[in-house]
């Protein structure tokens, strides 16, 4: 008798153990946590870097004059506000090539006057000052020539996520950080794993692929707070998914399924066992 006791409690702690380590709890799922010997913490390097213009990146450009007719020239005759419009009435902001210059592969955007301008490697604001002043050196002999000031911003910026809440997502600021990143895509699933997110960033012809816990309450210090356009974001699944464990509920009820199960083979053992020897006694010494 104490034997069978002693099994079905050996089966009680084992599927109480694989249980609780299969559930999903909120230390797993939990952001802006103190760092510890599970969670890491990260050095202060944050750093924000505005981003440097790459062969095929796509600018919107309006040119503003008090002269009506180089606004035309430049602006296709619409306003800033009818070109956005338009702009986003084709789908994604910036998808219409049409309002859009095309960074080439030399380097270069093929601009109204100016041919030919190099761009790679530049940010927004070098692009504008750059525009402003051969447009003002070309400009500037014309009679009631009036002064021109260019707005430049890089369109179809975007990110993807793959493993969880896959996806292609556009960037609609200037800076994004990585928890507005997985806003965007929803959140992460409750069988996310957070604590071994895989950035894989390209830069300079160099991609490199670097881990991080985002669980972390030092990741808004660290390198790994704002993204970039055209990283790509991969996180995996927890081995909990396999077993469909997520609540303190769904682990009891699987302890005590365990359990009925193992008593119900333990009953069928030993009923065998009974009849066995009924039916076969054993010889007479």
């Amino acid at each position: 008798m104490r034997n069978r006791q002693r099994y079905i409690l050996f089966l009680g702690l084992a599927a109480m153990v694989f249980g609780l380590s299969s559930c999903v709890t909120s230390r797993r799922v939990n952001y802006m946590q103190e760092p510890d010997k599970r969670i890491p913490s990260y050095a202060d390097t944050l750093s924000f870097e505005d981003y440097q213009l790459r062969v095929n990146d796509r600018l919107y450009i309006y040119v503003y004059s008090l002269d009506e007719k180089i606004t035309a020239l430049y602006n296709s005759g619409m306003s800033n506000q009818n070109m956005r419009q338009q702009m986003r009435s084709n789908s994604t902001y910036g998808s219409n090539e049409l309002y859009t210059y095309l960074v080439d592969i030399e380097g270069n955007i093929d601009f109204p006057t100016l041919g030919k301008v190099q761009v790679l490697g530049l940010t927004t604001r070098e692009v504008k000052r750059k525009l402003e002043d051969e447009l003002g050196q070309l400009m500037k002999d014309i009679p009631g020539y009036k002064t021109i000031s260019a707005e430049v911003n890089i369109v179809q910026r975007s990110f993807s996520i793959i493993g969880a809440q896959s996806g292609r997502y556009y960037i609609d600021r200037e800076k994004m950080t990585i928890f507005e990143a997985l806003a965007m895509a929803g959140d992460l699933g409750e069988f996310s794993d957070r604590s071994q997110i895989k950035l894989v960033r390209e830069k300079d012809g160099v991609t490199t692929i670097k881990t991080f816990d985002v669980r972390s309450k030092d990741i808004i210090n660290s390198e790994f707070y704002y993204i970039e356009p055209n990283d790509i974001i991969y996180i995996r699944q927890i081995p909990g998914k396999s077993f469909g464990i997520n609540s303190a509920g769904t682990a009891v009820g699987v302890v005590a399924s365990t359990i009925s199960f193992g008593v119900f083979i333990y009953s069928l053992v030993q009923t065998g066992i009974f009849l066995y020897n009924k039916y076969n006694p054993a010889p007479a010494q």
